[in-house]
């Protein structure tokens, strides 16, 4: 196993973030993959050497929720974020069916739209070949004819949603085909270099074992929790994998995570389930499952081994979820938490949950919040009010419904907003310091911590929220391991 000497370092002081400009240089040494040695004058033994020339060294950082397989897509699909309407989609797409091979696009966002879609519509720019429209929630798509029929699904007028569209998601991979390890390669390589060191990988479909074969294959990069779903807790059990395990075949790095329940919808695809009904449909949305089997399959992760992460985004969901929690005694993580209420965080902290949130959410869903659920806008991405609750706070984007950039997370976190926009319900942001610090897996910089870090150029704690980006990374490393570096190693 790698050994490594930082030296000249500056260590960002997250538990003690008004000591922000005064910290002295020192070095940090990494042997068998923990931190080993910090103070001035350390002996290499033989480690690889980075002069850190007084920057700034923080955990590395992880991200708490990514569907990684789709991210490594998102650069082959046509990209339709930059779309407003119906109207321009099926201008691109018309476009883009010229070649006559099937059209994979992500990223519109229906839910602003003032019109729902239809199949035909679709069907009149592109009958010949298969289409699918990915939402930017990924919690329905918009297909052609072609595609329904490809994929074997019923034809109908409008969108395939929720359940259905997840079951036949793994399906389109015969449109673009699979993943490669190529397409994981980059997309690890590109996350080292914003100085990430985990994540946690809520992919669809995808077996334990395809990690394990890719890890041989060049993307043991970074540390990796691969977490099943419902279908695939059989293989889970027959392999004797529990929560923390390494996966066979692989290494420390390469663990599983928790089972991921989908208990409701999105705010996009109006079928997150709430108390109070969407301004404009008058709709509650719906829960995905019934609340006995909610609690059947907290109930069954829990006797396999393996904690449990449970989407809810409406606050009905997420009363429905911790209910489920509290009967099963299961323990995990409540995925989203974007709409709360005072009962509900409150209940969350008695059962030691952690709320993982993607703050950058909040930068795409705030106009559509204002406007379907005006009333209750202050209860959403509500993370002031989770940490005065003593709630744990786990980071992530969600990708690829947001980048994969701990940064843009932090900086929202922190500013609630685009730079240059006025806070948006400033009342429940945080300091930067605890934006960093629910994006480090709660690691820390001291002897027998993780050797995981990354060497930022400026220290993030001085910077102004609003207008707070990606400080360079001069280099990250995984247990030691030099995974990105900007500056030259020696000996």
């Amino acid at each position: 196993m790698s050994s490594l000497l930082l030296r000249g370092v500056r260590v960002v002081p997250l538990d003690s973030p008004a000591d922000d400009g005064a910290a002295s240089p020192i070095d940090i040494l990494i042997r068998d993959g923990v931190i080993a040695g910090l103070g001035p004058g350390l002996a290499p033994d033989g480690a690889v050497v980075a002069d850190g020339d007084g920057r700034w060294l923080i955990p590395g950082l992880w991200d708490a929720h990514v569907h990684l397989g789709q991210w490594a897509l998102a650069a082959r699909r046509l990209d339709l974020s930059r779309t407003s309407s119906p109207e321009d989609v099926l201008a691109l797409v018309a476009q883009a069916a010229r070649e006559g091979r099937p059209v994979i696009g992500t990223g519109q966002r229906a839910g602003t739209w003032s019109r729902p879609v239809t199949v035909a519509e679709l069907d009149s720019v592109c009958a010949g070949a298969p289409v699918v429209l990915i939402n930017a929630d990924f919690h329905h798509a918009w297909l052609n004819t072609a595609a329904l029929d490809a994929l074997g699904l019923p034809r109908r007028d409008g969108t395939v949603a929720e359940a259905e569209w997840f079951a036949a998601y793994p399906k389109v991979a015969t449109f673009e085909g699979p993943v490669t390890a190529g397409d994981y390669r980059k997309v690890l390589r590109d996350a080292a270099a914003k100085g990430i060191v985990g994540l946690v990988d809520f992919e669809f479909g995808a077996p334990w074992a395809d990690w394990a074969q890719r890890w041989h294959e060049g993307c043991d990069l970074l540390r990796v929790r691969w977490s099943p779903y419902a279908d695939q807790l059989g293989a889970v059990r027959a392999a004797g994998l529990r929560g923390g395990a390494c996966l066979p075949g692989a290494d420390h790095r390469l663990t599983v995570g928790s089972l991921k329940i989908i208990s409701d919808g999105s705010l996009g695809t109006r079928t997150a389930w709430c108390h109070e009904p969407y301004a404009d449909t008058g709709g509650f949305g719906a829960p995905n499952l019934p609340a006995d089997a909610l609690v059947a399959l907290q109930a069954e992760a829990r006797a396999t081994g393996l904690p449990v992460a449970t989407h809810a985004i409406g606050d009905r969901a997420l009363e429905a979820a911790l209910a489920a929690y509290t009967v099963t005694g299961a323990r995990g993580s409540i995925e989203h938490a974007q709409l709360t209420t005072d009962a509900a965080t409150a209940q969350m902290s008695r059962l030691g949950l952690t709320a993982s949130v993607q703050p950058a959410h909040l930068l795409d869903d705030r106009p559509t919040m204002d406007r379907v659920w005006a009333d209750r806008a202050e209860r959403c991405f509500a993370l002031r009010s989770l940490l005065d609750h003593g709630i744990r706070l786990a980071l992530g984007s969600d990708a690829p419904v947001a980048p994969l950039d701990p940064w843009l997370a932090i900086a929202t976190a922190a500013h609630r907003g685009h730079p240059g926009d006025e806070p948006w319900h400033p009342g429940q942001a945080i300091t930067v310091a605890e934006a960093i610090t629910a994006s480090v897996d709660g690691r820390r910089i001291a002897v027998g911590q993780p050797g995981d870090v990354a060497l930022v150029d400026a220290n993030p704690l001085t910077c102004d929220p609003a207008r707070l980006t990606a400080p360079g990374i001069a280099l990250t490393a995984v247990a030691g391991r030099v995974v990105h570096s900007e500056i030259v190693l020696g000996r």
